[in-house]
C-alpha cells in the first residue's frame, strides 16, 4: 500500500492550490508509483516529463512532446483543461535559464487561480530552486517506506519473481512481519534488492534471510555516514550499579504501552547522561536498547557538520527522519556537546550551531514517533542552558565514579567475561585498590592482566590484576581538578544514577 501520509499530503496541497511541489529524493520509481496511485484515486490525469522521454500522458499512455523540447511541454500543459498532476524530473540544468524560470512562474500563477486542480511537481536528489521559484514552492518530505508500504513491496517482489524463478517460501505470517521490520530504514529499491537477493541466493525465502537482511541494513546505515546500527542481541551488556536509573527506566518503558496511549500520555522523549568519562554512559545506552528489545542507532553528532551552507541542517534532518523510519528505537547520541554546543559565535560558524540546536530541540519536543533518545555528555558546561532546561529530556542523570559496591560488581562482571570464577579472586582487595577508578579503567586493568597471564603462561590471578591497577594512573588523579569541578557542578543539578 502506498504511503498514506505522503498521498494525503500531496492531495491536500494540490486541492488547496499549492501549485509547485518539490520532492527531494532519488527514488523515482517510488514517486511514480505514489503519484500514479494518487491520480487514480482522484481521477486526475497524470503527466510526466524527462529529458529522455519528453512529455507523456501516463493516464492515456500517450507521448505528447518529444524529448528536449521543454518549452513546448510547458506550453502544452498551460492549456490543459482537465484536473492534472505534472511531474518534471530533469529540471535542474534548465532552471538556470531565465526564460524557463519566468514561464514556470507564470504557469504556477495560472494554476493557482484556475478552477481546475492542476499541480506541478519537481523532483531530484537535490533541489535548488531559483529564489523567484523557491518563494512559491512547497517542499514535500519523502519519508522512507513505512511498514504498510514495505509489506506491499515484499508481496510485489515475491509475486514478480514467481513468474521467472522456481523457489520456495518458508516463512510464516509472524516471520513475514519480522522481515518487514528488518527492512525498515531502507529505500524501496534497496528493500526490493534485498528480498530478490535473499531468494536468488538459495532459491528460497526463509527465516534465515531475516537476519541477513538486518545485517545488510546495518551496513547500509553505516555506509550512509550519519547513523550506525548497533547490534545488541546476543551481547552480554551489564551495568555495575545504576540502580536508580534502571528503576526510572522500568517506569518509563510503560510510556510505550497501549495503557499509556489510553491515558493520552506521550512516548518518553529520552534522557541525558552527564558525568565522568569511562563510567558507563555509553554502556547504559546499549543496556537500555537490549532490555527494551529495541533497535539501537548511534549518532555521532560531530559527523553532522558539513562545509557547505545548509548541508549540516540537512544531515540532521536526514538523521532524524531515518531514526523515525526505524521506530520504535533507541537513538544514542554520543558526546552530544560536540554537535549542539554553541560556544562559537555566529560570526565564526555562520550560526550553524544555534540553528542545529533549535532544530534538534524542536524535533525532540514535537516528534510523534517512539524514538527514545539517550544523549551522553562529558563536558556539560559547553551545552547551552536551553538544552538542560527541565522538560527537554525526561530526566538528566549524573554518572559519578563508581562507589565500592559498584566497583565490586564491575570487577566481578569483567572477571566473569574472561571466563574466570570471581569467587577465586580476592574481590575485597581489588575493590579497595581501585578507589577512584572509572569502570573503563577497571576493565582495562583486567584486560591488561589477562594479556600478562597469557604471556607468562599462567592463570589470571588477583596478583596480576593488582599489578596492573598499581601501574594505572586513573583520570580522577591525572585530571583531579576537572573531575572535582564536574562533580561539584552536577551536585544538586542532576539525578545520580545510583541511590
Amino acid at each position: 500500500m502506498p504511503s498514506e501520509s505522503f498521498l494525503h499530503n500531496v492531495k491536500s496541497l494540490a486541492l488547496s492550490r499549492h501549485s509547485l511541489l518539490a520532492i527531494e529524493t532519488v527514488e523515482e520509481d517510488r514517486v511514480d508509483h505514489l503519484l500514479g496511485a494518487l491520480s487514480s484515486d482522484q481521477l486526475w490525469h497524470y503527466f510526466d516529463w524527462s529529458l529522455a522521454s519528453g512529455l507523456r500522458n501516463r493516464t492515456l499512455n500517450q507521448t505528447l512532446v518529444v524529448p528536449d523540447e521543454l518549452m513546448d511541454a510547458l506550453g502544452r500543459i498551460k492549456d490543459m483543461a482537465v484536473p492534472s498532476i505534472f511531474w518534471f524530473r530533469d529540471l535542474a540544468d534548465h532552471l538556470r535559464d531565465p526564460l524557463i524560470c519566468r514561464f514556470i512562474r507564470e504557469l504556477i500563477d495560472d494554476f493557482h487561480v484556475s478552477p481546475i486542480t492542476k499541480v506541478m511537481i519537481v523532483s531530484g536528489a537535490t533541489i535548488d530552486l531559483p529564489a523567484d521559484l523557491e518563494h512559491f514552492a512547497t517542499h514535500v518530505p519523502m519519508q522512507l517506506p513505512d511498514e504498510g508500504e514495505l509489506e506491499a513491496i515484499v508481496n510485489r517482489t515475491v509475486t514478480g519473481l514467481t513468474k521467472r524463478l522456481d523457489f520456495s517460501i518458508e516463512i510464516n505470517h509472524q516471520q513475514k512481519d519480522q522481515l518487514v521490520q528488518a527492512l525498515k530504514g531502507l529505500t524501496a529499491n534497496q528493500a526490493r534488492q534485498r528480498i530478490t537477493h535473499a531468494i536468488v541466493e538459495d532459491q528460497s525465502l526463509s527465516a534465515e534471510d531475516i537476519n541477513e537482511v538486518a545485517h545488510h541494513r546495518a551496513r547500509t546505515l553505516r555506509d550512509g555516514g550519519l547513523l550506525e546500527y548497533c547490534e545488541v542481541d546476543g551481547n552480554s551488556f551489564r551495568l555495575g550499579g545504576f540502580d536508580k536509573m534502571l528503576t526510572w527506566l522500568e517506569r518509563a518503558q510503560m510510556g510505550f504501552s497501549p495503557e499509556a496511549a489510553a491515558l493520552n500520555l506521550k512516548n518518553p522523549r529520552g534522557i541525558l547522561l552527564v558525568g565522568v568519562q569511562g563510567c558507563g554512559k555509553s554502556l547504559a545506552a546499549k543496556v537500555i536498547a537490549k532490555e527494551w528489545q529495541l533497535p539501537l542507532l548511534k549518532l555521532d553528532a560531530s559527523r553532522l557538520f558539513d562545509k557547505y551552507i545548509g548541508e549540516s541542517e540537512k544531515n540532521l534532518y536526514r538523521a532524524q527522519k531515518l531514526a523515525e523510519s526505524l521506530s520504535p528505537c533507541v537513538l544514542w547520541i554520543d558526546e552530544v556537546e560536540k554537535g549542539f554546543s554553541t560556544g562559537g559565535s555566529d560570526s565564526t560558524d555562520g550560526g550553524v550551531g544555534r540553528r542545529m540546536l533549535g532544530t534538534f530541540l524542536t524535533w525532540m519536543q514535537e516528534k510523534k514517533q517512539p524514538v527514545f533518545i539517550v544523549a551522553t555528555a562529558n563536558d556539560v558546561e559547553t551545552l547551552p542552558p536551553e538544552f538542560l532546561r527541565k522538560g527537554r529530556f525526561d530526566e538528566i542523570f549524573f554518572v559519578d565514579l563508581p562507589n565500592s559496591e559498584e566497583r565490586r560488581v564491575i570487577l566481578e562482571i569483567h572477571i566473569d567475561l574472561r571466563n574466570c570464577d570471581p569467587a577465586q579472586f580476592d574481590i575485597d582487595s581489588l575493590t579497595h585498590a581501585t578507589e577512584g577508578f572509572s569502570g573503563a579503567e577497571i576493565e582495562q586493568a583486567i584486560i591488561a592482566a589477562a594479556y600478562e597471564s597469557l604471556y607468562r603462561k599462567e592463570p589470571l590471578s588477583t596478583g596480576l590484576i593488582l599489578q596492573e591497577i598499581g601501574s594505572t594512573v586513573p583520570l580522577s588523579v591525572s585530571r583531579r581538578e576537572a573531575v572535582a569541578k564536574l562533580r561539584d557542578y552536577a551536585r544538586g543539578r542532576f539525578v545520580p544514577v545510583t541511590s
